[in-house]
């Protein structure tokens, strides 16, 4: 019998594990700094897992919870969003320095450097996240943000929700869109398709591209369609074709490099 149809964003990670656990799914780029981190599925699912089990089982998260993110695109961005979704709460992407924003969020995930100005709002649990590419903590913080690095490792690698995310609670709020659980894995399939998005496809898309397009773009579609990713922060356009042609990247989206397709351009 062949596995069901994804009701949820956990649901398209699980289908990416079932498929090949060992292959590289997210690969991510840092031209500012160098660096050159790569995920397989089983990895990336282990991420997702221990900050499931975090948000479960430090903060209460669950079905009826709102966490907001505050992260540029990374691979650790990718981790906390599927982990949120897994634990069948809602995603507040927002801008965080927006006073009022926050009222909602039960709990805030904020980069190191968007603490300064959370620290002034009277939010119910903060974390920082350090962005270290090997997944260290934050160094020369003295401040109130627990440090969601030095939290996460003690949590285990499986996840077993406390109660079953039901696809018809909230999963996405980013401006005026508003999507529940299955709306997220419905618009990640449609999207995908209207995309040309295809099994196998190696993906590269840039920091201002993924900022700008939404995490339905360019994380979950590309799960969706049985796709890998290679993410580049603070992109150096002369290092571009170099890179897509060591990935063996199959198409871009929102960068244009000749003779590898660009996504939702006819050909």
């Amino acid at each position: 019998m062949p596995p069901t149809r994804p009701t949820d964003p956990a649901g398209l990670l699980a289908a990416a594990l079932r498929r090949d656990p060992s292959a590289p799914l997210v690969t991510a780029y840092d031209d500012a700094t160098g660096e050159r981190v790569e995920l397989s599925a089983t990895t990336l699912a282990n991420w997702v897992a221990k900050t499931a089990n975090l948000l479960q089982d430090e903060f209460d998260v669950g079905p009826g919870s709102t966490v907001a993110v505050a992260l540029p695109v990374h691979w650790q961005t990718a981790a906390v969003l599927l982990g949120v979704w897994s634990c069948g709460a809602a995603v507040l992407d927002t801008a965080a320095e927006d006073d009022g924003r926050l009222d909602a969020a039960d709990v805030v995930l904020a980069a190191h450097d968007r603490l300064a100005p959370l620290e002034e709002q009277d939010l119910p649990d903060l974390m920082g996240l350090s962005l270290h590419p090997l997944g260290m903590g934050m160094t020369g913080y003295a401040g109130p943000a627990r440090d969601f690095a030095l939290e996460v490792r003690g949590h285990g690698d499986v996840f077993t929700p406390y109660q079953q995310p039901d696809p018809a609670s909230p999963g996405l709020s980013a401006g005026g869109l508003q999507l529940t659980l299955g709306a997220l894995a419905g618009a990640a399939e449609e999207l995908a398709g209207r995309l040309g998005l295809a099994a196998g496809d190696r993906v590269l898309v840039d920091e201002r591209t993924a900022e700008e397009a939404g995490p339905v773009a360019w994380l979950l579609a590309p799960l969706a369609a049985g796709a890998s990713l290679v993410l580049v922060r603070h992109p150096d356009p002369a290092a571009l074709r170099g890179r897509a042609e060591a990935e063996r990247v199959t198409a871009t989206l929102g960068v244009r490099i000749e003779g590898i397709r660009e996504l939702g351009r006819p050909a």
